[in-house]
């Protein structure tokens, strides 16, 4: 190790050599600072980090890296050691020299062997100035793998060669911009449930005072677990199963996201066909959905927005839209139930295949490709949506549309329903707990600027729910105005606002067929965004536990999202079906809801109670360059997961207390056996966390006491638990540290 101004570093020859000479100790350096350097000691409050060795996993190994100061700084270029050419630099003249070191315990056979060096990743035996937890080991800082090599650069694989810059690539794909990545999680944020949920949400439960409840809930609920999901994937550099290697007990943590995700992708993609079937229907030369003089509209078909008649009085009234979408596109009359399915719509099934066809043509390339796609998908329903707004406000009616909208009725904040509704439309909307922002974190470069993206995104996240109930009660006044009634016998929530209601405004306008149009790509957009988060999150999370963990190292992507997108899709078909309405709800209730709030919670628990806070605020400021503030310290460890407990709980009580029911063309309650099934389906994910923590400790070596210590410790400190038993989970500043 180099301390002095005109030491200079010998080239990078090989592995091995670059590992040999990080272990030397160099006797111009001090006593102290050799200490450092040989422990890998890391930088907490008031301890600046040593600047002579910097150590971080990367794929199943080390790297090392040291610094040296050139002989002359004018010939070298200033470089911060992420081999970013815009990256700020550290100071003048110096350089980084990486070398890979194999891990400490069961290096990979591909790998050199690391011989006498293993003492150089082994933890000081005493703790730090700031009280910090005798013998844990925290890497200091670490070095970016960069451009991915041909042949070693299949994840999980062998790492590649050095590049020019000094660095070793980890084989892993990244970002083509960093922008592709901001774009996509915004993509995955800002999703239907945007547009047809908070609006509705907002209006019923006090207005604008609902405004209160769900900013309050972001800012202490939501918006730290995403920070912490970006942390989490995009220091690792791993999906959201193989990061669990920061500690193995919650391994099932990522099973039950990629679950989650999984089991989302078979109703919610049905949602883009329905689109991509009435934008084909609004080609038409007249909407098919504009009047009741229609082979398939009912006796009970009354339309409201063109008849001068007065409202009959019934209570079985139904619009042309809503006879459209119920008897035309989904044929609900020609099914009793969830247990009378009939057979697929060939329509619908042509839609799905399109969908599911678009999906995989965005995916199968990685990041690559998705990247591209949503510069168009997450960029377009603003567009959209501010053309429909200035089209909205020129009709009468729409005043009072937003007047209602965002009137405050401050009673409503005492009631706990407003609460509940404000805490699940915020997580569910975020995506925290998915694996989706943690699987697309992993493809970033180290040094990117994660906390500006998370900030960003959740800003953007809460601008969009309140822009799109602007633009929908615009036309939501204009047919209560209409329809000479009150707003509240028009509005509503779920598939009838963008399929039902919304449709029937826009049928009675100028260029019906445009605005139409319009309405139905920008949710083909904002559905395809969470379409390829989700599917991502499957493919991402399953590739690299298959490669690192059970040694698939020739699967290729092509291939298995092929395979990912194709069962889906089969199981979607239900969907399609006469009775495919019933399906659609059930799998809506019972495929992510308290099993997502779940993952979140453990994953919550797991980071800053078991990987610990002083471990991970370090990687924080290795990866970004601060440490973070208590604001997020504390709502990691307290705040946030006491928010998604009391979630749960109000959840299971509302759930259990009634039977499951669809409001539609007739009032439906779904038999016992499917609510089993559902119970079923919401355990399968949940079971996967108690299950994999069982398995996790039964495969540890060593006595009950060193399998329960294994299976809290990082994978990277095993081999001091197998030769000391030492780890700083045994001392009680580990649990308290804030």
């Amino acid at each position: 190790m180099s301390c002095s101004g005109n030491q200079t570093a010998a080239p990078l020859a090989s592995a091995p050599d670059a590992a040999q000479a990080s272990a030397v100790e160099n006797p111009l350096c001090p006593p102290g600072q050799a200490a450092a350097i040989a422990g890998g000691k890391s930088s907490v409050e008031g301890v600046t980090p040593p600047a002579a060795t910097e150590v971080r996993l990367v794929s199943g190994g080390r790297v090392a890296t040291r610094l040296a100061t050139a002989a002359s700084p004018g010939h070298l270029p200033r470089d911060d050691g992420y081999c970013s050419s815009d990256s700020t630099p550290k100071s003048s003249g110096e350089r980084r020299v990486a070398g890979v070191l194999p891990h400490p315990r069961a290096p990979p056979a591909d790998s050199p062997a690391l011989g006498a060096d293993a003492g150089l990743h082994k933890p000081p035996p005493s703790g730090d100035a700031d009280g910090a937890l005798a013998g844990e080991s925290v890497p200091v800082a670490a070095v970016a793998p960069r451009t991915p090599t041909a042949s070693p650069g299949a994840p999980g694989g062998p790492p590649g060669p050095p590049s020019s810059t000094g660095v070793v690539d980890d084989g892993r794909e990244s970002w083509g911009k960093s922008m592709d990545f901001l774009l996509s999680i915004i993509g995955f944020a800002v999703d239907l449930a945007n547009v047809w949920r908070f609006p509705f949400l907002c209006y019923r439960n006090g207005g604008g005072a609902f405004l209160f409840p769900y900013f309050l809930i972001t800012v202490f609920g939501a918006l730290p677990l995403f920070f912490m999901e970006l942390v989490l994937g995009q220091y690792n550099r791993q999906g959201p199963i193989t990061v669990w290697k920061v500690c193995p007990l919650f391994r099932g943590v990522g099973y039950c996201a990629v679950l989650v995700a999984y089991f989302v992708s078979f109703y919610y993609n049905v949602i883009i066909a329905w689109s991509i079937h009435f934008v084909y229907a609004s080609f038409s030369y007249v909407l098919p959905w504009t009047s009741c003089n229609n082979t398939w509209n009912t006796d009970d078909c009354w339309d409201g927005l063109t008849s001068d008649e007065p409202k009959p009085n019934s209570t079985s009234l139904m619009s042309p839209s809503e006879e459209y979408f119920n008897y035309v596109v989904l044929q609900m009359d020609k099914s009793d139930g969830i247990d009378d399915l009939g057979p697929p719509q060939p329509s619908l099934v042509i839609c799905g295949l399109i969908t599911y066809f678009i999906l995989y043509l965005s995916l199968f390339k990685g990041v690559k490709s998705s990247g591209k796609v949503v510069w168009v998908t997450a960029t377009m329903p603003y567009v959209i949506m501010t053309l429909l707004l200035i089209r909205g406000a020129l009709l009468p009616g729409a005043a009072d549309g937003l007047l209602y909208y965002i009137k405050p009725s401050i009673s409503a904040l005492s009631k706990p329903q407003v609460w509940y509704e404000a805490a699940q439309q915020v997580f569910f909307s975020v995506g925290a707990g998915f694996g989706v922002h943690l699987s697309y974190a992993s493809y970033n470069n180290f040094n990117n600027n994660c906390y500006r993206d998370c900030l960003i995104t959740s800003l953007v996240n809460a601008f969009t729910s309140f822009y799109s109930g602007l633009v929908i009660f615009t036309y939501l006044g204009y047919m209560a105005f209409k329809q000479k009634t009150d707003i509240g016998t028009v509005a509503t929530d779920g598939p009838g606002l963008v399929f039902q209601v919304y449709p029937e405004a826009v049928a009675t306008l100028p260029g019906s067929q445009f605005w139409s149009c319009l309405f139905f790509l920008m949710l083909i957009s904002l559905g395809l965004d969470s379409g390829m988060g989700g599917l991502e999150c499957v493919i991402t999370g399953m590739m690299d536990e298959l490669r690192l963990t059970f040694g698939w190292k020739t699967i290729r992507r092509e291939f298995f999202t092929a395979l990912v997108v194709m069962s889906s899709f089969l199981v979607s078909i239900a969907n399609f079906c006469q009775g495919g309405m019933y399906v659609f709800h059930w799998l809506d209730t019972y495929a992510a809801g308290i099993s997502l709030l779940c993952s979140a919670l453990f994953e919550a628990v797991a980071v800053s109670w078991f990987y610990g806070l002083r471990r991970f605020s370090a990687d924080i400021q290795h990866m970004l360059g601060f440490r973070p503030m208590i604001y997020w310290r504390v709502c990691w460890k307290f705040v946030s997961p006491l928010f998604i407990l009391i979630t749960i709980v109000i959840g299971l009580q509302s759930q259990a207390s009634g039977k499951l029911e669809y409001h539609g063309p007739i009032h439906y309650t779904y038999p016992a056996w499917s609510e089993s099934v559902g119970w079923l389906i919401t355990s399968t994910s949940m079971c996967m966390i108690p299950l994999w923590m069982i398995i996790t400790i039964c495969r540890q070596p060593g006595s009950f006491r060193q399998k329960l210590l294994l299976s809290v410790t990082p994978e990277a400190e095993h081999h001091k638990i197998l030769e000391t038993e030492e780890t700083p989970r045994l001392d009680w500043k580990h649990w308290l540290h804030v």
